[in-house]
């Protein structure tokens, strides 16, 4: 009796639907009758029943109700399996690939970059056009990190901080809570040779003034380093800022958010 009801709704409601839904419908269910026509123990649906049943979940959101043959998960597997089969025809290799670099060009290369370690890219590639060599700068970048600069990038990184750490200093501010639950803002500078901190002062509020007159104790008469690294904090403005220019220094400024940048007095 409740399979008769339900039916009897079924056919009701088959009224409010649209023409489009319910000839869907009907596609649906007969293609899933041919299946289990079918003389085989355990019917399968053939590749054309697959790209059907993908379209219609494409086209129909009622798709999953009258699907009785295999299961919706079984549909979504097929609908990404031919998306990605549509995806790797499209990025297929129509061609046999890059063209080769001549040996005369490449031994050019390793020549140039030996010769001229500072040497990047932009600039090897920029004389070899002028030499007649029509190369892009992507393969000459790439062959460049083939040649096994590193080592010597590494060489040289080492031999500018130890010519020029003499010459660097660093400064900073971080915060100390009290027992009192106060906080405590301490300023510091801080020498790139042997990490030596030459100045350093606390204070609750601090001041354009008050930064002003730790700067004058930390370089007392000309004393300044060649170059200060400083952050972009907001303290360092006003009369600050003043002082900063007049030094001797070269000021080097961090970028935002860029703690890495200043790792010495960060560390």
């Amino acid at each position: 009796m409740s399979r008769f009801v339900f039916s009897l709704f079924e056919w009701f409601t088959a009224f409010l639907r649209s023409r489009n839904s319910v000839g869907l419908e009907i596609v649906a269910l007969r293609l899933q009758i041919s299946v289990l026509k079918r003389k085989n123990h355990r019917p399968r649906l053939s590749p054309w029943d697959q790209l059907i049943w993908v379209f219609l979940r494409r086209v129909w959101s009622r798709w999953a109700e009258v699907l009785v043959v295999v299961k919706p998960e079984t549909v979504v597997r097929w609908y990404r399996a031919g998306f990605r089969l549509y995806w790797h025809f499209l990025s297929r290799r129509r061609e046999k690939g890059r063209t080769r670099i001549s040996s005369e060009l490449r031994q050019l290369l390793e020549r140039m970059a030996k010769e001229n370690p500072t040497w990047g890219a932009p600039r090897i590639h920029g004389e070899l056009l002028k030499l007649g060599f029509e190369v892009s700068e992507r393969t000459v970048s790439r062959y460049l990190a083939q040649v096994g600069r590193n080592g010597d990038a590494r060489k040289r990184w080492l031999v500018f901080l130890k010519n020029h750490r003499e010459v660097i200093a660093a400064m900073d501010f971080f915060t100390v809570p009290t027992v009192m639950f106060r906080v405590l803002y301490c300023f510091f500078v801080i020498s790139h040779s042997r990490r030596k901190v030459l100045h350093f002062n606390a204070t609750e509020h601090p001041t354009s003034p008050w930064i002003v007159q730790q700067l004058r104790e930390a370089f007392p008469e000309d004393t300044a380093p060649r170059y200060l690294i400083l952050d972009r904090d907001r303290k360092y403005e006003g009369e600050a800022a003043e002082v900063l220019r007049s030094l001797s220094s070269e000021l080097i400024g961090t970028a935002y958010q860029s703690p890495w940048q200043n790792g010495v007095a960060e560390r």
